[in-house]
Formats: structure tokens, C-alpha cells, sequence
């Protein structure tokens, strides 16, 4: 791993859609790339926990929402969230949870760098289920991890997304027949054994953009390796929760996620 990795380059002020909580564009290092992310803090001098936030889609899909960020903020967390590379204005270019997990490594360094924070627990939603469960793989001092309708398989995710095979070949650079080791090697199943934080999933049963069965299959593999795993699963719902029973599971996830601060 690249010692710059997590170097802060650069600091923006952003405008903040909460008034408890400022916002900062961050440029930092990622094993050469300048890559870019919105770090969120609760107003006030103390220290916080930290929340290292994994966004899902790709490019322009799913990316990072300032009023989402600032929302996991005001419950008490300082919060990075990485853009990854490629994205608005960072070098480089994604490649769906293959070299672009080093953004979400070198983002957690980033939050160790600074002294305001004690713990960091990783949280990943969609396809940033996937890249908090790589990261969580690399970092076993974490002090938890949630996956929220998050990804664990790719291989599955080939198969359920037709509207998501052509941009997969071209990013992973064919299918899982012809490569399976490339999808292995973005499905954090097959290496979990030395997987340390205690882990929270989330999914609604009818999520038909990640199907449940990634979750399931994160629950049934960590079981079997005895790891410590909590399962929330919310019967009727599809990827998108609706507003109040969002905002009622993010205060229960970040009470869940302080129960586990180190």
C-alpha cells in the first residue's frame, strides 16, 4: 500500500444543507490518484466517532447526496464519504469494486489521520456494500461495519442486472464464465476468514436492484465462520425505504454502530 495513501491535497468549503453541520470537498491520495470526497462534521470543537460512508452505483448513478451525508453527521459522526476516482473531478477511472477499493482504503486512512476522531465504522449501501465489506476485510480495527442493500456477490448481481451486464464486461472486462476470478476477487464471500468488526445488514425483502439474497448469503457465511452478525430485515420494502422509516433506521443504525465504538 502506497504510504501517501489517505493524504489530504486539498480543502474546499461546501455549502451545508443542515445548519449543525459544516461541509468540506476533500482531495486525497490514492495510491497516486488525486480522488475526491465530502467530509461532514457536527458543528462544536469535540471529538467523534468516525463513519467512513460507501456509496453504490457508478459514475453519475447513485452518487454522493450532501443532505444524506450531512443526515449521518448530525447524529454525532464525523463522516468521509469518497466520490471515487473518476468522479467529479477526481483522476482516474472506476472499475466497480476492483482497483477503486483503494479510494475507500486510503478514505479510511484519511479518517484515522485526523485527530478528532476516535473509532471508524464503515457503512456501505448497494454496491457500497461490497466496497465496506473489502474495506472491513482490510481493516479488521474497524469498529463495526452496516450493509445496507448492499452487494456481497458480484457474480449474482451479473445474473439478476441485465440492465447492468453490458457496463460490467466493459469495467470488469468480460463475464463471470469467461472470468470468474476477476469476480471472486470483488465478492468479499470468499475471504472473510480474517474479517474482525462486528457487522450489521439491512435489506427490505422486495429490493428487486440488489436482491435479498445478497444479504442472506453475508449472513449465512459469516455465521459459519462465527463472526458477529445482527440482521435487520424489513418485510414489503424494496431498495428505497420510505423518508420516515429511513430516518428512524439511520438513528437506530448509528445507536447500533456507538454500542460498538471501541
Amino acid at each position: 500500500m502506497n504510504k501517501s495513501n489517505g493524504k489530504i491535497i486539498n480543502i474546499q468549503r461546501f455549502p451545508s444543507p443542515n445548519p449543525n453541520v459544516e461541509l468540506k470537498i476533500i482531495t486525497y491520495l490514492s495510491n497516486g490518484l488525486k480522488v475526491k470526497g465530502l467530509l461532514a462534521e457536527p458543528k462544536g470543537e469535540t471529538t467523534h466517532e468516525g463513519f467512513l460512508y460507501l456509496r453504490g452505483g457508478i459514475k453519475n448513478v447513485g452518487k454522493v447526496r450532501p443532505a444524506r451525508v450531512a443526515q449521518f453527521a448530525q447524529e454525532g459522526f464525523i463522516v468521509f464519504a469518497p466520490y471515487y476516482r473518476g468522479n467529479q473531478g477526481g483522476e482516474g477511472n472506476e472499475d466497480f469494486a476492483g482497483e477503486d477499493r483503494e479510494d475507500a482504503f486510503s478514505a479510511f486512512l484519511l479518517l484515522k489521520s485526523l485527530p478528532q476522531v476516535q473509532n471508524i465504522h464503515i457503512f456501505g449501501f448497494s454496491r457500497g456494500g461490497v466496497m465496506a465489506l473489502l474495506t472491513g476485510i482490510q481493516f479488521p480495527d474497524a469498529a463495526s461495519l452496516v450493509t445496507w442493500g448492499g452487494v456481497s456477490d458480484m457474480s449474482l448481481t451479473y445474473q439478476e442486472r441485465k440492465d447492468l451486464r453490458r457496463m460490467m464486461k466493459r469495467v470488469i472486462g468480460g463475464t463471470p464464465e469467461k472470468l470468474p476470478e476477476q469476480y471472486q476477487s470483488r465478492t468479499p464471500l470468499y475471504h472473510l476468514e480474517s474479517y474482525e468488526p462486528p457487522t450489521l445488514i439491512i435489506h427490505g425483502v422486495n429490493d428487486h436492484n440488489v436482491s435479498v439474497e445478497h444479504s442472506r448469503r453475508l449472513e449465512r457465511r459469516l455465521k459459519s465462520l462465527e463472526k458477529p452478525v445482527e440482521c435487520w430485515y424489513f418485510e414489503g420494502f424494496t431498495h428505497y425505504f420510505p423518508p420516515e422509516i429511513n430516518r428512524k433506521v439511520v438513528q437506530d443504525l448509528t445507536k447500533w454502530m456507538k454500542k460498538h465504538g471501541k
